[in-house]
């Protein structure tokens, strides 16, 4: 598991959508605080996506696949934006090694390289972690 990608063009090409994505979760962070259930912040985030005119799919299915056959397991992350940057949210205390395992597990499904992990509980302000796979 990466924190920070390997190849620096990866950075560069996804630093202003990273960029635009962390203003929206910090903007649903400063208004709501950090007391609600998951539910609460997602829905607000694609409200503020939305206002800030940020592409996004909420929620959308990721198909599994094994050996060429479709799964019926699927996975749901909290969004995909500008198609290339998954969003996987939290409500927690604190980050952890299960929820760095879950988006990295979304991201191989999707075939996306970068996601961001953003935890609404902690103390203060919203965590966000960006992970490369």
């Amino acid at each position: 598991m990466d924190h920070e990608p390997h190849e620096p063009h990866e950075h560069l090409q996804f630093r202003e959508e990273v960029y635009r994505i962390q203003g929206a979760a910090f903007e649903v962070n400063r208004v709501l605080g950090t007391v609600f259930l998951e539910a609460a912040y997602q829905e607000s985030l694609g409200l503020e996506f939305k206002a800030r005119g940020i592409p996004f799919q909420a929620q959308p299915t990721l198909k599994l696949h094994y050996k060429g056959t479709a799964l019926r397991t699927v996975y749901v992350p909290d969004f995909i934006c500008f198609q290339s940057v998954l969003i996987e949210l939290k409500a927690a205390s604190g980050l952890a090694a299960e929820h760095r395992s879950q988006i990295i597990n979304y991201l191989r499904a999707s075939g996306l390289r970068v996601g961001l992990l953003v935890n609404f509980g902690g103390a203060g302000r919203a965590q966000i972690e960006r992970i490369v796979h």
